[in-house]
């Protein structure tokens, strides 16, 4: 189907479903039957199926659910989609009211025909209104101008207090429900006893209510702030004209004007704080009829029926609680944790699901647990978890997928959860009017902590330094007249019988030392010495000599 015919379709069925309410005595507002129409499609137990296009049965069953549950005024779940719906289309912070005729385009509009007229009727309105500002201080004129000052000053401490008030109870409603939901959780036969009642519905209702009422009070802050600010500047712009002026009958233009604009623009900054001051009031009553099925379904006799033998713990005391447990990093080595002391802008990171424990919404069919930081923070795929617990935490890293999967299931059954759990990148048709410039904006990162050190060489590369170049024209001159004297000049030697056996000398020697060596060793062999001896050479008694050899050697085997 075109887009264009799918478009056509698609306001029929809005204007039909109009046409069915207010038959009912129900008037509805195209929005919010908008937001029906995809809040029945994407619920998967009225088997619609986004893929094919719709037949005309389709269309009669879609008509019908709609028109039923925009006609059920006993529905927690509708009170919120209608608060949800009326906040988001009039919600107005400073940024819009800023946004009517923003700075940045003045140029463009002074570009128009009869500029030159508009620009002086403008600035001369301008320094009127300083005049009269200036003149009202001084107590000589400006009736009719209202003390605006004044008026803030008493309409932001009442406005602030009855939100608080507000926030107080709605707080003290939904630490109830909780309590309720958690014994019910633990006792299946009450929990069939309290199906109708559409307990956790009535949670989603005033959870989103606290969640409104907290923006508003967070603006309302602001507001305070900026007109402390500006009230100061008022004062300090008042001095400066009465120092300026003084008792003179006549003051340069140039001086004053510029002042006076000042005042002026600082006097329109004061309207548009009371604008929005009366806005957040006004948007902040008109909320509170969205509230008013609580009375209905859940009396003060019921709830404390209920309530007999339960713990009703507050937020803050649900994280005392488990302030002790921590995610011990060693137990995950594929997924990353954030704590405080690692990360130095964890304050400011987007946590996932308002910061609600996803493991315990998808384990209990929907209950919404406040999660603890201090726990630790999980960061899966670029977006950030927390737990109400550390079994919670490390039941829900084992397979996040899982948990998210079941969540988006919820929500599909819930719409009202798309925008209170801020799942609306999941939901992409069903993203609020004041967010759909958010959309693709990235989220916060975390800015992590470590210690690092760093060290630069002082030469990257090797030293190219010629010494030898000059830049200076006068010193190469030099260095060339120098070169020029040296060929026509001659160096001459001369020694005489004085002097030739005159010059230092110095020589190096090496002290003797003992050294030895080692040669082979001696050796000998020994034979018998031959001994022969003989007797009778001297002659005897007789004439005649007898001689006698003696052989005495020794064998050679004897020695």
């Amino acid at each position: 189907m075109p887009p264009t015919q799918a478009e056509s379709v698609i306001k029929n069925i809005i204007r039909e479903i109009g046409q069915e309410c207010a038959a009912h005595g129900e008037i509805v507002s195209e929005t919010l039957v908008a937001f029906m129409v995809k809040a029945v499609v994407l619920d998967p137990s009225n088997g619609f199926n986004t893929d094919r296009t719709l037949m005309k049965g389709d269309v009669q069953k879609l008509v019908k659910l709609c028109v039923t549950r925009l006609l059920d005024s006993k529905n927690p779940s509708l009170d919120t989609i209608k608060m949800q719906v009326y906040f988001d289309m009039n919600y107005t912070s400073r940024a819009a009211l800023q946004s009517v005729f923003p700075q940045a385009e003045l140029g463009t509009f002074l570009t128009l025909s009869k500029k030159d007229k508009e620009r002086q009727l403008k600035e001369l309105t301008m320094i009127v209104t300083g005049i009269r500002l200036f003149n009202r201080d001084c107590g000589k004129g400006g009736e009719g101008i209202d003390d605006l000052p004044a008026i803030l000053r008493e309409a932001i401490p009442a406005t602030t207090q009855h939100v608080d008030s507000q926030l107080e109870v709605v707080q003290d409603q939904a630490y109830r429900y909780t309590a309720i939901l958690e014994k019910v959780a633990k006792n299946p036969l009450l929990s069939r006893e309290l199906q109708p009642y559409m307990l956790k519905e009535a949670l989603y209702n005033v959870r989103q209510y606290e969640i409104f009422l907290q923006i508003i009070l967070s603006d309302i802050i602001t507001c305070a702030q900026e007109v402390e600010m500006m009230i100061k500047q008022l004062g300090a712009q008042l001095e400066q004209l009465k120092f300026t002026v003084k008792s003179k009958t006549a003051v340069p233009t140039s001086q004053v004007f510029p002042t006076f604009i000042a005042l002026s623009n600082l006097w329109t900054s004061f309207q548009d704080e009371t604008v929005l001051i009366s806005i957040l009031s006004n948007l902040t009553a008109h909320l509170e009829p969205f509230l008013g099925t609580h009375e209905l379904f859940f009396p003060e006799k019921v709830t404390q029926a209920l309530l007999d033998g339960v713990t009703v713990k507050t937020d803050v005391c649900r994280m005392k609680e488990h302030i002790e447990e921590r995610v011990d990093l060693a137990d995950f080595r594929k997924l990353e944790w954030l704590f405080p002391e690692t990360t130095a802008n964890f304050d400011k990171l987007l946590i996932q699901y308002r910061g609600f424990c996803a493991y315990t919404f998808a384990t209990t069919d929907g209950l919404l647990l406040p999660g603890n930081p201090a726990i630790g923070i999980l960061k899966y795929k670029e977006k950030y978890y927390t737990f109400n617990t550390r079994d919670a935490a490390y039941s829900f890293a084992e397979n996040p997928e899982n948990y998210i999967d079941k969540v988006r299931e919820k929500a599909k059954k819930n719409a009202e959860l798309i925008q209170l759990l801020e799942l609306h990148q999941q939901f992409e048709t069903l993203i609020p009017y004041s967010q759909m410039k958010e959309v693709d904006k990235h989220y916060i990162k975390p800015i992590a902590k470590c210690e690092s050190s760093t060290q630069t060489d002082t030469h990257l590369l090797p030293p190219t330094i010629v010494r030898s170049y000059e830049w200076n024209e006068w010193e190469l001159r030099r260095k060339a007249i120098k070169l020029a004297n040296l060929r026509q000049k001659v160096t001459h030697s001369v020694q005489t019988d004085l002097s030739h056996m005159r010059r230092e000398n110095c020589s190096q020697v090496y002290p003797s030392k003992d050294a030895s060596t080692q040669s082979t060793r001696e050796g000998s062999s020994r034979v018998p010495r031959p001994q022969i001896y003989i007797a009778g050479f001297r002659g005897g008694h007789t004439k005649t000599t007898y001689e006698v050899k003696v052989n005495l050697t020794r064998a050679i085997d004897e020695t």
